[in-house]
């Protein structure tokens, strides 16, 4: 199938994808802190089994009730894309990679993905992305790289970190190769099918997961529920509204605004103050995203 489909019309930016911006940030910001509180109790692939089994089962009714049309012949192996790469290989990558590495080096490792998207959207898309674009770029890169290094526990470069290195790969391809689809289909059908195809991917850990399940403390029972709900069912449907509407060099680029937030979060939960690194940090990350986000004559 050929990547010319990169004429999609992008939407302006209104409100439905300020919104769409805002609940994917959030969401995802929440996800770090509470896949670590799930590992406590779960194993990795069993909590990711569990998280997408609950987020699968609405997204199936969805579907099945909404009957949206089958992909085309050339569109399937995008669809399976998703699931398979986006949902299972993301979320394992992920889950093993936090086993070693911290939230704040693995935000920073995992934010090497809107990079990749950039460089990839030109040749695969046609995407242009300025000068401009790329200088904001790099400046929220560094601003990650401080909030990272303002947590104290440095960025150390072993398994876990190449497995979240390799998530974030996973997620800058999917955003690729996923981006012709919005085309012809609704972006809430494209996360449906993936929560689907991610759960059945995941579904031999589920065993495990329920058995663990009774064990758990209430903490890590929570964290299951909410990594399913919050970050997979409703922002990954977010991020396809999002990746609907903005070219996807930009639409990745608002992903930098997740450590920020993750900071900020922290502070009013948990009462953890940041320290000048983090401060610096964050202001550094926003200010490359208004950099490339904002109206270029």
């Amino acid at each position: 199938m050929s990547t010319a489909v990169s004429s999609t019309a992008v939407r302006p930016f209104d409100m439905v994808t300020a919104a769409a911006i805002a609940i994917t940030v959030i969401g995802w910001a929440s996800a770090f802190p509470a896949i670590r509180a799930g590992l406590a109790s779960f194993g990795p692939a069993e909590l990711g089994a569990l998280r997408f089994a609950i987020a699968a089962l609405p997204a199936a009714i969805f579907l099945a009730l909404t009957r949206p049309a089958f992909p085309r012949r050339g569109e399937v192996w995008r669809f399976a894309f998703g699931g398979v790469v986006f949902v299972a290989l993301y979320t394992l990558f992920l889950n093993f990679g936090e086993l070693t590495v911290s939230a704040g080096a693995a935000s920073f490792i995992i934010n090497v993905s809107p990079i990749i998207t950039a460089a990839l959207a030109l040749p695969m898309l046609g995407e242009r992305f300025p000068p401009r674009g790329w200088i904001g770029t790099f400046i929220s890169f560094g601003g990650v790289g401080l909030i990272a290094l303002g947590e104290g526990d440095g960025l150390t470069l072993n398994q876990g970190a190449l497995l979240v290195f390799g998530g974030a790969v996973c997620a800058a391809f999917t955003s690729i190769v996923q981006k012709p689809l919005f085309k012809t289909h609704k972006p809430v059908t494209v996360a449906a099918w993936n929560m689907v195809i991610g759960a059945l991917c995941l579904a031999p850990a589920l065993p495990g997961g329920i058995a663990q399940a009774s064990a758990a403390a209430p903490a890590a029972l929570f964290a299951a529920l909410y990594l399913g709900v919050v970050p997979s069912l409703i922002s990954y449907a977010s991020w396809a509204v999002m990746l609907s509407r903005l070219p996807a060099a930009r639409a990745a680029n608002f992903l930098y605004c997740v450590p920020p937030v993750a900071t900020l979060m922290g502070f009013f939960w948990l009462g953890e103050v940041p320290g000048p690194l983090g401060i610096i940090g964050g202001v550094l990350t926003l200010g490359g995203v208004v950099m490339v986000n904002v109206k270029r004559g």
